[in-house]
């Protein structure tokens, strides 16, 4: 009896329909085109690192998300020495490629680009998945990075938007420093213990950061937020009112910098709304619209790297699917594996979670099933080597050229071609290879001209 295994894939990973593959390369090469239109390089790292890399930079929350890389023996996984695992975001790979290559191989400031898969052990869920591409920028520093480099990423990504055709969204800012000035202020712990669930459900406890908790805002509201601050930080009524009423403050750029400079907390929260104020300027000599971003204090980015900018990029009226776009300024990300200071900045798009989300509701349109261009049809047996050397002459030309090769009639064929959205297709038959011509049909109009088969190349492309 045969038994069959039941052709799926896991939970939380993604295949495309070839359509949609085509779609989705489309938005890729878009926004590499921008990325290497600033100037970055594009960078290629392993796709696994060592697990002590990783563990260097991940906080009790992101090491529940490793996958650890196990090999089968004797049809037990036996993990392999030394420990290596699948990273988690593209940040990490990175710290270890410039700790590792900075004693004059790269160029500082280091200006890379990297659009590739990454892992995550996610609970199951809208919008979220456990394999998926992210498309980063960052610039790393050598002792110092510039700020006009945080004011840089925003404007990539204003640009990368045009161009897909994303026409509402907010790049929503923040500086970490004006919260850990407003924490040390108020005498806020940065780390507390609280009671988390695992993967089967169980309740465990970890250490959480206190930032970590606005962070949660969007997601969990703010009742929760506040119960979170008196039950598991550990803050009095009095405190947490405080730091409500901070991250309620709203306005335009000016207005919202006016009210932080009010404050005068300490010189670590001054030194946050300058700074941020300083990138805000810069935005504005990059001709970012002051449509496209605004100042939102509830941005902190949980992960525990980011010092200083930071943003979060949300779609108007799809507020619910989170960020799309985020990242931030961090002062040195490579400490852990190298004595120099390497401040960076960087952002990264969620590749496959923006297009999930655009293909979903029709922002975006699946069209051509095929990338070929023109389709010559097989309409007499004798006349293949003929069929291959028009098709060779056409790809030379750098036209994409299919040639059908299954004995089908005409009709079959045909349809084959508009099934696949195939733009022209070629007919020749004896009568017409006799005469040194063919027929080509223009799918999307429905007329037909006769070509001289010398001539199909020009015809096609005309220059």
């Amino acid at each position: 009896m045969n038994t069959h295994v039941k052709p799926d894939i896991p939970s939380g990973f993604v295949e495309l329909l070839p359509e949609e593959q085509m779609e989705f390369d489309r938005l890729k090469a878009i926004i590499a085109k921008h990325y290497e239109l600033h100037g970055f390089l594009r960078l290629e790292t392993p796709c696994v690192e060592r697990l002590n890399i990783l563990l260097a930079k991940a906080n009790e929350e992101d090491q529940k998300l490793i996958y650890g890389v196990d090999t089968l023996v004797d049809g037990k996984f036996k993990r392999q020495i030394p420990k290596i695992a699948l990273p988690f975001d593209l940040t990490v790979p990175l710290a270890r490629y410039v700790a590792q290559h900075c004693g004059g191989e790269i160029d500082f400031p280091f200006r890379r680009y990297q659009i590739d898969r990454v892992h995550r052990g996610e609970r199951k869920q809208a919008g979220r998945f456990r394999e998926f591409y992210q498309a980063d920028i960052d610039v790393i520093g050598m002792g110092d990075l510039p700020l006009l480099h945080d004011a840089e990423m925003p404007a990539v990504i204003h640009g990368i938007f045009q161009e897909i055709g994303v026409a509402k969204y907010v790049i929503r800012m923040n500086n970490r420093k004006i919260h850990n000035g407003l924490f040390t202020h108020l005498q806020v712990p940065e780390t507390y213990r609280a009671e988390r669930s695992d993967e089967e459900g169980k309740p465990q406890e970890v250490v959480c950061s206190s930032l970590s908790v606005i962070d949660l805002l969007p997601k969990k509201g703010q009742e929760w937020v506040e119960r979170e601050f008196q039950d598991g930080v550990g803050l009095s009524t009095d405190t947490v009112r405080k730091i409500m009423d901070f991250l309620s403050i709203e306005g335009s750029k000016d207005e919202v910098i006016s009210s932080l400079r009010s404050f005068q907390f300490n010189e670590r929260f001054d030194q946050g709304v300058n700074e941020l104020d300083e990138v805000l300027g810069y935005m504005h000599s990059l001709d970012v619209p002051d449509d496209v971003y605004r100042i939102d204090l509830t941005i902190t980015r949980g992960l525990n790297y980011y010092t200083g900018t930071v943003y979060e990029t949300t779609l108007h009226g799809h507020e619910s699917l989170g960020s799309v776009c985020s990242g931030g300024r961090f002062d040195d990300l490579a400490g852990l594996f190298c004595k120099q200071k390497l401040p960076g900045v960087g952002i990264s798009i969620g590749l496959t979670r923006l297009f999930d989300h655009l293909l979903r509701h029709g922002a975006i349109e699946v069209g051509r099933k095929s990338p070929v261009e023109v389709i010559v049809f097989n309409m007499d047996a004798s006349l293949r080597g003929d069929y291959f050397s028009l098709a060779a002459a056409l790809r030379a030309a750098g036209i994409s050229t299919e040639v059908y090769l299954v004995d089908r009639k005409i009709d079959r064929q045909t349809k084959y071609a508009v099934k696949k959205r195939i733009p022209y297709g070629i007919f020749m038959d004896a009568k017409r290879h006799t005469k040194s011509v063919c027929s080509i049909r223009n799918y999307d109009t429905g007329q037909e001209e006769l070509v001289a088969i010398a001539d199909v190349a020009q015809w096609l492309h005309p220059h």
